[in-house]
This record gives structure tokens, C-alpha cells and sequence, in this order.
């Protein structure tokens, strides 16, 4: 007994949907509220909550209220498992959203596997999060973002499509498994849309502070871009050094790894660089969810990328459970795997039924101009 106190002390437990209604749909969600994610948990929060009242004002689904039950997991994956059983034996919830660790959702699987409870993961970018070890698809388990392996496909389309570059440098992380996907994939991509790597050099995350001998290799090169598959202040360190070397006419371009705070780093530097990204805050298509989130929470949704994915996972439960005709979780898997060219706010998703991942997803590429990421375009590979 003292187990359960404790741990129900240590979740946070939320419903939307005003007074507790007899009859509801239950859809429980995972946010890291508190520890490693704590910054991204309350926007997440907030975004779903906003989802919720917008749905229920229009009368529901299947003339049901949504009724959201939120847990901290506290950022930890043994903490998500606790919240799962909970929501599922004790909430009896019908579809589980969040969360936006993949660790946490690759421990969670087993779960809701088992239980029957379809589960969508917002910003769970691995691989294994909706597939197993030997590719086989986890078939409650799906996630709303696109992958690694894509990202590093968008870079080298980008690269060569767009930017019209056939000469790439990159300068990669070898500890990071993020980093030697993001680098596998965009040199697969890059050199079948007749690109050349004519420099590959590596890292020690987290160690490596000076990247002057590896840049100073790449500027001996005819690199016209150089592919940074990192994340953060490796990011932003070799742009600064590559600027101090007079590096002054290659292009940087990377993925999601990005965050603005990285012109605290390289200043000007950044200025000009490209990034994949999973949506943009000028994208004119965002505007009806920032003006509403500014309105009713007076706040400008600074950690907007998590935010805008927990608040379409909702839109699209939705439309699965409308399609369904039913509440039943079963159905609700099946609806969900056969989403087919579903405009939500931020993309158009379509499932891959082999993988459980978003097919050929809209990608934004964001730009940097004095110190602002600005949204450049969509795109999606052809």
C-alpha cells in the first residue's frame, strides 16, 4: 500500500473535459513534467489540453466528450512503464499519447502490446520505437514524427535538390547513434541523387572541443556544403571555429539537432545555415494553433515542436476513432494504421502499415537569419 501512495504522489495526474462525465472517451498521455524534459513537458501539456476543449466544443467524437489523463513520468522510462500500467488497468483508457523519449516508448511497448492499447509517440524519433530488433512492426505502438534514417534522406535531397550542390563534407559524432544514422542516410541519398562525400570526418562527443584539424582538412577540399548530423553546441562549435578559419563560402546544413540557442555559440556564423526540422513557427499554416495557444495561455510556446505534435497526435486519435465508428482499442489500432493523406495543422500524414511510421512526411526546412530560425520551405523527397 505504502508503494502505491508513493507512487501516485510521485505522478501528475490531470483530466480535461470540465466535471468528470459519465460518458467519455479516456485517452491517457505521458509528458515529462519534471527531469531531463521538463522543459518541453508543460508546452506539450498545455497543446493537448487546447486539442481537447477544441474537439469538445464541436461536439466530440461519436458524440462523446475526450477526457485527457496526464502523467508525469518524470523523463524517466521506468517511470513511463508505472504510468502505462496505471492508465491502463486502473484509467481503463482507450489510446495512449506521448511520449517524446524514445527510450520511454521503447520500454512501454511491451505494454501496450499486450493490453491491446494503441499508443502514439510525439518527438520518439528511434527506430525501434515502432519495430522490433529483427524489423518486425510493434503493432499497438506508432508515432506521429518522422525517423532518423528520414531526416538523413531530407538532408541529402535537400542538399542536392535544392540547394543544387554536388560536393559534401561531413563531421559527425561517432558515439552518437543519432549521428551515424543522420550520416549513413545522407550519404545514401546525397550520392544517389549524383552527389559526392569528398570528406568524412569524425568526433568524440561530449570530449571534443576543437574541430580546427578536421575543418582545416575539409577547407582543403572543394566541399560546398558542410553536413553537421549533430546535435546542439556540436553543432554550433565547429560553425564557429569553420568561421574563424574563413570558411566563409560553404553552406552548413544539418537536422533536428538544431536549437536557437546555439547563436549564443557561433553568432553570425549561423547565419545562412539549413536545418530539417519537424515544423516552423512562421509557417503560415501554424498560425491558428499559436494565435489560440497565445490566447488562452498568454504565452508564446517557446518548445513549440513537441508542443504542436502533442496537439495533432490528439486531432489525429480523433479522426482514427471517428473512422473506427467506435471506441474499442482494437479498432482504434486498426483505424489509426490505415490513415491514409490526413491534413492535420502542421502535415499531411499517411501511415506505413509495415512500420507504423509517418510515410513520406512534410518536412520544414528552417534558415537562419541574424540569429532567428525562419521557416524556409516544405519538402518532401521525390
Amino acid at each position: 500500500m505504502r508503494k502505491s501512495v508513493l507512487f501516485l504522489a510521485m505522478l501528475c495526474l490531470c483530466v480535461v473535459s470540465g466535471a468528470w462525465a459519465e460518458e467519455t472517451i479516456k485517452v491517457g498521455y505521458l509528458a515529462g513534467i519534471t527531469g531531463d524534459f521538463a522543459a518541453y513537458g508543460q508546452p506539450e501539456v498545455n497543446a493537448v489540453k487546447l486539442a481537447a476543449e477544441e474537439i469538445n466544443a464541436k461536439g466530440g467524437v461519436l458524440g462523446k466528450k475526450l477526457e485527457i489523463v496526464i502523467y508525469d513520468y518524470k523523463s524517466r522510462p521506468e517511470d513511463a512503464v508505472n504510468a502505462v500500467r496505471r492508465l491502463i488497468d486502473h484509467d481503463k483508457v482507450v489510446a495512449i499519447l506521448g511520449s517524446a523519449s524514445s527510450g520511454a516508448n521503447i520500454a512501454t511497448a511491451p505494454l501496450v502490446n499486450r493490453a491491446g492499447i494503441p499508443q502514439i509517440g510525439t518527438l520518439s524519433t528511434n527506430p525501434l520505437v515502432t519495430v522490433d530488433e529483427k524489423g518486425k512492426v510493434r503493432p499497438f505502438m506508432f508515432r506521429i514524427c518522422f525517423i532518423d534514417p528520414y531526416q538523413g534522406r531530407l538532408i541529402g535531397y535537400f542538399a542536392a535538390k535544392e540547394l543544387k550542390k554536388k560536393k559534401a563534407a561531413i563531421l559527425y559524432d561517432v558515439g552518437s547513434d543519432y549521428s551515424q544514422g543522420l550520416r549513413e542516410y545522407f550519404t545514401k541519398s546525397f550520392t544517389e541523387y549524383g552527389g559526392t562525400i569528398v570528406a568524412d570526418y569524425g568526433f568524440r562527443g561530449g570530449q571534443d572541443m576543437d574541430f580546427r584539424a578536421q575543418l582545416t582538412q575539409i577547407k582543403a577540399t572543394d566541399a560546398e556544403i558542410l553536413v553537421l548530423p549533430n546535435i546542439g553546441k556540436d553543432l554550433a562549435l565547429p560553425i564557429k571555429q569553420a568561421s574563424e578559419l574563413g570558411m566563409k563560402d560553404i553552406i552548413y546544413v544539418g537536422g533536428d539537432g538544431y536549437g536557437e540557442f546555439m547563436v549564443e555559440i557561433a553568432g553570425k556564423a549561423l547565419d545562412g545555415s539549413y536545418w530539417m526540422y519537424h515544423l516552423a513557427r512562421q509557417d503560415p499554416a501554424m498560425k491558428p494553433f499559436f494565435d489560440s495557444y497565445k490566447a488562452k495561455y498568454n504565452d508564446d510556446c517557446q518548445e513549440f515542436a513537441i508542443a504542436v505534435l502533442a496537439y495533432d497526435s490528439l486531432y489525429w486519435l480523433a479522426d482514427s476513432i471517428t473512422r473506427a465508428g467506435t471506441a474499442e482499442p482494437k479498432a482504434i489500432r486498426d483505424a489509426l494504421e490505415a490513415t491514409k493523406e490526413l491534413k492535420l495543422h502542421h502535415a499531411t500524414l499517411t501511415m506505413d502499415p509495415k512500420t507504423h511510421n509517418p510515410l513520406d512526411k512534410d518536412a520544414v526546412v528552417l534558415t537562419v537569419q541574424d540569429g532567428k530560425s525562419v521557416f524556409f520551405k516544405k519538402i518532401r523527397p521525390q
